[in-house]
């Protein structure tokens, strides 16, 4: 047996294992032996088949899992003792030498492998990375009042349909007829059509092709009354009359309002809605600050620590790892995003074990109780019990997809947290527009 590498460069290396007849021949026999002692042929005892017709029944395939088996054993053992930091797996060589496996004697395999390179994420005083406090406007303040407001409003009975109200109408074609269907303005997406909805009043009478009028077909389904495979058997062309018109109203600045948006008496007046909602927007603001800061700490390490990758290498090998669900085409296509994560990965990893910060479980369900709250809170369940929460963390941890993602992100709040402390933040105030611009 002899197992030998040839460095091509600092990243790349091809590892040669050569085995002779002598390495395989005595685990050959071993595997047939055990294919005899378990073969149930007709004409035969169990066990008792003669050894030529063993060989000749499973030869190839004992002759390949042994080899397999060697040449597996032999590639780890080479990695380890010579402690290489490998990347992915190590690929067959696209060079390969071809083997007779007819003729079985000598066997060689070359092994292309990718060390990971050196990572150097040092963090100190000396790195500048830019901070962005969004500033709180007077007019960012009475948009966010004015939109709170419209989410707490009411629809009304209204007169001539504007952009954003509601049409309530019976539609009608041939013998088929549905009553009562609400139709919203805003969800018709072609201008001129809308255009042509608005100033209708109750009692107007309208020619309407649903399928360029209501583009979005769960949404025409549920206005129809139909599930959405039986859209194609509706016909295009419809007579709407409009029964009424509902326009949306927005909730008035009262005592009742201010209870319905932040709980019994947490505002008394316009004077603390206004503070109030300030203080909102502070905290949304502040969560943005952090969300931008988090993309220029990432970019900032990647470009200082400059690290090389073996490109050719890792395309291979995202190909052959997801067994083809990519073309070579896409892979060369999404390249460069993948290498951008792929070095913040190692740079992340870098900073947490020179710094020796410690990953609990207790920091794993918190996040994942944040994540479940988020949803809980997008379905209108803003106080979840803390019991529930945790139980429904604990399910998101079971699934091992989610709880690596939770587990990044983990990770990512551990070394941005210590590159936020050690680095200088350069503290520049900006408006929401321009902040917008820089994350889009």
């Amino acid at each position: 047996m002899n197992v030998k590498q040839t460095k091509i460069d600092d990243l790349n290396l091809t590892v040669n294992i050569e085995l002779g007849k002598e390495d395989w021949a005595d685990a050959k026999k071993k595997k047939l032996n055990e294919f005899r002692r378990n073969a149930e042929l007709k004409g035969f005892r169990k066990g008792m088949a003669p050894a030529s017709l063993i060989e000749k029944l499973y030869g190839g395939q004992a002759l390949a899992d042994v080899i397999n088996n060697i040449v597996s054993e032999q590639l780890n053992k080479f990695i380890e003792d010579n402690k290489l930091n490998v990347i992915g797996e190590p690929l067959p060589s696209e060079n390969e030498q071809k083997n007779d496996w007819d003729n079985p004697g000598t066997f060689a395999f070359d092994f292309d492998i990718a060390l990971a390179p050196k990572v150097e994420a040092e963090v100190s005083a000396a790195d500048k990375i830019p901070f962005y406090n969004v500033t709180t406007t007077a007019k960012a303040v009475k948009d966010y009042k004015t939109n709170l407001l419209k989410q707490y409003g009411t629809l009304e009975k209204g007169k001539a349909a504007k952009e954003d109200d509601f049409i309530i109408a019976d539609f009608e074609a041939g013998e088929t007829k549905v009553e009562k269907a609400y139709v919203a303005l805003r969800s018709i997406k072609d201008e001129d059509i809308k255009a042509s909805f608005i100033g209708l009043k109750a009692g107007d009478v309208k020619d309407v092709d649903i399928e360029k009028t209501f583009t979005n077909e769960a949404d025409r389904a549920a206005m129809f009354k139909v599930k959405k495979e039986e859209l194609g058997t509706l016909p295009a062309e419809w007579k709407m009359t409009v029964s009424e018109v509902k326009t949306f109203v927005p909730a008035k600045a009262t005592q009742e309002t201010f209870d319905n948006i932040f709980g019994k008496d947490a505002v008394k007046s316009e004077e603390e809605f206004d503070a109030k909602v300030k203080e909102r927007l502070e905290s949304e603001y502040a969560q943005e600050s952090e969300y931008r800061f988090m993309i220029d700490a990432k970019e900032y390490m990647i470009k200082k620590a400059a690290i090389n990758l073996p490109d050719a290498f890792l395309k291979r090998w995202i190909f052959v790892a997801n067994d083809g669900k990519f073309t070579k085409e896409e892979i060369e296509k999404e390249y460069d995003l993948f290498a951008k994560d792929f070095r913040w990965d190692m740079i992340r990893s870098s900073i947490i074990k020179a710094q020796k910060l410690e990953i609990t479980k207790e920091a794993v369900t918190e996040e994942a109780k944040k994540i479940a709250a988020y949803q809980f809170a997008m379905y209108g369940m803003g106080s979840t019990p803390d019991d529930m929460l945790t139980q429904y963390a604990e399910n998101m941890l079971k699934d091992q997809e989610q709880a690596r993602r939770i587990v990044e992100k983990v990770q990512d709040d551990l070394a941005l947290g210590y590159i936020r402390k050690t680095a200088t933040l350069d503290a520049k105030k900006i408006s929401l527009e321009k902040m917008r611009e820089l994350t889009a």
